[in-house]
């Protein structure tokens, strides 16, 4: 498949991982000591709505809108609050345009102790991403293949923080690669976070993933999937996961609120499921 962030800004499938984030970046600011956070494929890092890329779906219509609409449980509510401000902040009161990317996201949660590597290698986006992000002085953005970049800048000088590897499995093999690449970084850096993202048309691919991680002998590893209809159509996006290693302490709990709160609004049909197990650890 190809997910090109642009074509699928806003999405469920952003809409999951950016929740996440937000709660990862939350937990990573209750200490004073810096956090770095490294994002290897960082895409252009700010995303306009009712551009060409992202109308052609219109995914985000079925993702962000719907999540903005919705009348959400109170504790859900308050967990997602941090994302939507972020997301708030960069529009017009009531009017839904410009939507964040990880790196977007991130920036706004960084204090003035705090860094951010945001790495693109598509040559348009990373023009982009660079433009998006200029004069930050907290942020350095690099054109460079992201499986590249999650070897080269791991450990950080800080020894806190989070890897997030998005990449667009344009290949098959970015299964194998997102496998290969968090043993590699985990061996140099044991103790940062990491959340590998994933799409899900079908169970063999994310099962086979899952299979080859808890082999690699990590002792913490977390799984959250959501699926916003069956996978009886192995041609369409169904859902997506996030697997996050090393997670925050507070994590597991609070996606056992977010997760069914968030399938019950972005399912389709009604039908929106979840999952949340530990593959290694607890």
């Amino acid at each position: 498949m190809n997910y090109r962030h642009a074509f699928h800004a806003g999405s469920f499938a952003d809409v999951v991982k950016h929740a996440v984030l937000c709660r990862i970046l939350n937990y990573l600011r209750t200490k004073e000591a810096p956090f770095r956070v490294i994002d290897t494929h960082a895409g252009a890092g700010l995303y306009d709505l009712t551009g060409e890329e992202a109308s052609r779906g219109g995914e985000w219509y079925d993702g962000i809108a719907r999540l903005m609409a919705a009348q959400l449980p109170e504790k859900a509510a308050a967990l997602l609050a941090p994302y939507l401000d972020v997301i708030g902040a960069l529009n017009e009161r009531g009017r839904l345009k410009i939507y964040p990317g990880s790196p977007a996201i991130v920036r706004a949660w960084l204090r003035p102790q705090d860094r951010l590597i945001a790495c693109e290698f598509e040559p348009k986006a990373a023009t982009a991403l660079s433009h998006n992000l200029r004069g930050d002085t907290r942020i350095k953005t690099l054109e460079i293949d992201g499986w590249t970049a999650l070897s080269a800048y791991v450990p950080p000088p800080e020894r806190r923080g989070l890897v997030l590897i998005d990449p667009p499995f344009e290949e098959d093999s970015d299964y194998v690669q997102l496998a290969n690449g968090l043993s590699i970084a985990h061996r140099k850096w044991a103790t940062g976070i990491y959340a590998l993202w994933y799409p899900i048309k079908g169970r063999p691919e994310p099962d086979a993933l899952a299979k080859s991680l808890s082999r690699l002998g990590i002792r913490k590893i977390l799984r959250a999937e959501l699926t916003v209809a069956p996978l009886s159509d192995p041609s369409r996006l169904n859902g997506s996961g996030l697997i996050v290693v090393n997670p925050p302490w507070t994590l597991e709990a609070e996606l056992s609120i977010l997760l069914p709160a968030l399938a019950g609004v972005l399912g389709r049909d009604g039908k929106g499921a979840y999952r949340l197990d530990w593959l290694a650890g607890e």
